[in-house]
């Protein structure tokens, strides 16, 4: 079965163009961009480079203004909050109308995708569901885990949380290539583990949900570092090097090599 690399290097000529999209406090991508700006340091050069910023909202909770001015990005915002709300519509993907309305949203950035020639859209902390196709997404948890009917276990906003009341005893996370579902894409990478640390038995932390609240967020910070922030963009930086491709069922390999359970260094 013939394998297609997400991005061909040799064929496009010149470094992948990446459009960078964030929600937050965009610490992966930032993590992008030094890894960007490193490789250029270290080797004159670096196969991908970070085009533009965009924002799905428009006030202080976003940093992507910042990011882009510290870097000299064009930044796009255009809030999806007010767009919903103008439009009268919930921000939900779960109706027809909800759906409908996250697609002509979505048109602006589609237009800006096709305008800077991008890629590879790099979701680095962006929080909304999106339709565009050709994203890379980073999650907090180890997708390769799957329950007894085939579906990956640990998926959603609530993945870590999840993943502690389960029992696991470690934490990894996941870079993927996103589809229309939620977590649902071409799994690309795994992180090394963290250790689950809990200060009491589980049994207690399970009755005591706003102490349980505080020790995710302590696993979910700990987590960057050792997973979010290094294969994030590293995977980046192997897809535009042509190292990762696809065959015609969206199965994954790394240089011509099957890995069923996501790449892991």
């Amino acid at each position: 079965m013939p394998i297609t690399p997400i991005f061909d290097p040799d064929q496009a000529g010149r470094p992948m163009r990446v459009a960078a999209f964030m929600s937050g406090s965009g610490t992966n991508i930032k993590k992008l961009i030094e890894l960007e700006k490193q490789l250029k340091g270290q080797k004159g050069e670096s196969p991908f480079e970070v085009v533009f910023v965009f924002s799905d909202r428009s006030d202080g909770a976003c940093a992507g203004e910042k990011i882009a001015q510290e870097n000299a990005l064009p930044y796009i915002s255009y809030d999806t909050r007010a767009f919903h709300r103008l439009k009268g519509v919930k921000r939900t993907v779960l109706t027809p109308e909800g759906l409908s309305a996250r697609k002509e949203y979505d048109r602006v950035a589609k237009k800006l995708v096709q305008a800077f020639d991008i890629d590879v859209i790099a979701l680095g902390g962006y929080m909304s569901f999106i339709t565009l196709e050709r994203c890379v997404n980073v999650h907090p948890a180890d997708l390769s885990i799957l329950l007894p009917d085939g579906k990956r276990r640990f998926v959603g906003d609530n993945a870590v949380s999840d993943a502690i009341l389960a029992g696991q005893s470690s934490l990894r996370a996941s870079t993927l290539w996103t589809d229309q579902g939620v977590d649902t894409g071409p799994l690309l990478m795994v992180s090394d583990p963290i250790p689950v640390n809990l200060p009491e038995p589980l049994e207690i932390l399970r009755r005591n949900k706003e102490r349980l609240k505080i020790i995710v967020a302590e696993h979910q910070e700990r987590l960057k570092e050792v997973g979010d922030w290094k294969i994030f963009p590293r995977t980046i930086e192997m897809i535009a090097s042509g190292r990762f491709a696809l065959d015609e069922q969206n199965r994954v390999y790394v240089d011509g090599k099957p890995v069923p359970q996501g790449y892991r260094e």
